[in-house]
């Protein structure tokens, strides 16, 4: 097949298309700077607000991966120019190039739109994304970690540490990022299923409860570590404090702190990808330990 992804110089999507050239994909990908060619891989050079880039992008491309999106930016227009108004500059590009096959990866807080910024424009390019005439597929993954991730390293690191703080109680579902690669590859053939909002996890029943999570965290690491549950009265705090220190690059925010808060961010066994398709290979205490070990080899913990 040939691909064109978007976010491809991303944390999910670099593991993407390693995925897609490793069992003989053409992919053509977006970046904004000047990366090294590979075999079987394209780069294209612009972004998302980019017509001709978008154009040149999904030119004969079989189907379309857009997993390009931002998480964490200062303002509500800011999350609607990247999440929603490109998503529909990508949904644009693919039905002028005739490609069918679309899939959107968007996340489990578009389930809760009303509790975030980033959760309402995610829901908003989904609704984009159901209105196209494409075969479409979104993909609501999980909190997704592994090899590479910076998301998660500080988890990481507060274990080594020795305690690791995390939101009030509840529980939420985890994936490896090699696992989500592999669902996306098998949404992106021709013969997959379209018009389905398919929510993945790691295969463990109900996820992970923030305690069960520390846990598991300390013994990859290998350090006894203590998992303290933070009230929201100090998230909130440590938002403004963060936004004090490191001014728009700050990484807990107001709209962070408001759905970390939320108790249940545990992927729906009913969106479940369908097994015929694809299962879970990696239990998330493997993967914690195989992503510990990359980034003790990176110097990165």
């Amino acid at each position: 097949m040939r691909i064109a992804v978007t976010g491809g110089t991303g944390f999910v999507g670099s593991h993407f298309i390693d995925a897609a050239l490793a069992v003989g994909h053409e992919v053509t990908a977006l970046t904004r700077r000047a990366k090294p060619g590979r075999d079987g891989l394209t780069w294209v050079a612009g972004d998302l607000a980019d017509r001709a880039a978008m154009r040149h992008l999904v030119d004969n491309a079989d189907a379309v991966v857009h997993v390009a999106g931002v998480l964490n930016v200062p303002t509500e227009a800011d999350f609607d120019a990247a999440n929603v108004a490109g998503t529909l500059q990508m949904l644009a590009a693919a039905t002028a190039a005739g490609a069918k096959r679309f899939v959107f990866v968007s996340s489990l807080a578009a389930r809760e739109p009303q509790l975030s910024m980033y959760g309402a424009s995610k829901a908003r390019a989904e609704e984009l994304v159901r209105r196209s005439g494409l075969d479409w597929v979104i993909v609501r993954p999980p909190a997704v970690y592994g090899p590479g991730d910076k998301e998660t390293l500080e988890l990481f690191r507060m274990a080594r540490r020795g305690f690791i703080l995390m939101p009030p109680g509840g529980r939420a579902s985890y994936l490896h990022v090699n696992d989500h690669a592999r669902l996306l590859l098998g949404l992106a053939q021709p013969a997959g299923p379209k018009h389905i909002v398919t929510e993945p996890d790691d295969g463990r029943p109900a996820g992970w409860s923030h305690a069960e999570l520390g846990s598991a965290l300390a013994k990859a690491v290998g350090v006894p570590a203590r998992t303290l549950s933070a009230p929201r009265s100090l998230l909130t705090w440590g938002a403004r404090l963060d936004r004090l220190l490191r001014g728009e690059g700050a990484k807990l925010t107001a709209d962070r702190v408001s759905y970390f808060c939320h108790p249940d961010w545990v992927a729906d066994p009913a969106k479940a990808p369908p097994k015929g398709l694809w299962q879970p290979e990696i239990p998330t205490p493997e993967g914690l330990a195989e992503t510990a070990a990359w980034y003790r080899e990176k110097g990165w913990l």
